[in-house]
């Protein structure tokens, strides 16, 4: 039994490495496609895809991963892929914001649904939980090697055109108005700095804590919106009860 056990947990371990991986991964193929939309699908012509295919490349990312992606964004294929948002409320009454890239809108309005009735959240109509959140430019700059102090950091972020900063453990999270993300970008770039993440993100305005009994149907939402490929990205307010301080 014991043999038996320690393969268990061996494969528990592995799975939830694959998990996890793929969620890195779907976050990637996002950025990958907003990046080719929104510019040249030539890397080369394309210094925000250039920084998404290196972060890929840092993740392990298949290379046919990468240029699914892209060849989305280019409609090579012929399948036209749309971003959707949906809003709603998960158990506890925490706001949640999903963000979709599909090419069948109704497979991924009915997924989604589905994913807040099984949590017993409630899907909302467009704008039901926008206003909770502010749509800010971030970029992330990880603090492992890098011998600047928080002080320094502002300073250049600042001069670079940020609007704000706030200094983890592990990184620098720099905000921007969504417009002045990619002139703060390259001049951080200039000034010598690798960025973890350049990105437009939906900040939550204010925190919600998860009553302790909401939080497992809490979890169950995020983990099914997680586990459907058609999401790109979730936002929400909440605070489960062991994340609190």
């Amino acid at each position: 039994m014991s043999g038996h056990s320690k393969w268990h947990n061996i494969q528990g371990r592995k799975n939830a490495q694959d998990a996890k991986r793929g969620k890195i991964f779907q976050k990637i193929s996002r950025d990958l496609y907003q990046a080719a939309k929104a510019g040249d699908p030539d890397p080369a012509n394309n210094a925000q895809l250039r920084l998404v295919i290196d972060k890929a490349h840092a993740a392990n990312m298949p290379k046919k991963n990468i240029d699914r992606a892209i060849a989305k964004a280019s409609g090579i294929g012929g399948a036209k892929f749309e971003e959707v948002t949906y809003e709603g409320y998960a158990p506890g009454g925490v706001a949640v914001m999903v963000s979709a890239l599909t090419d069948n809108k109704n497979r991924t309005a009915s997924a989604v649904r589905s994913a807040f009735t099984h949590a017993g959240g409630s899907l909302g109509a467009s704008g039901s939980v926008s206003y909770m959140f502010d749509r800010k430019g971030l970029i992330e700059i990880l603090r492992d090697g890098l011998d600047k102090s928080e002080d320094d950091m502002l300073m250049d972020a600042l001069d670079a055109g940020a609007d704000d900063m706030k200094a983890t453990d592990e990184k620098f999270q720099i905000f921007t108005d969504p417009s002045s993300l990619t002139t703060v970008r390259d001049a951080l770039q200039g000034k010598g700095y690798d960025l973890d993440t350049a990105e437009v993100t939906m900040i939550p305005q204010n925190r919600t804590a998860v009553p302790e009994d909401k939080a497992k149907q809490y979890r169950h939402l995020i983990d099914e919106l997680t586990a459907n490929d058609d999401v790109a990205d979730i936002y929400e307010t909440g605070i489960l009860p062991d994340d609190e301080d």
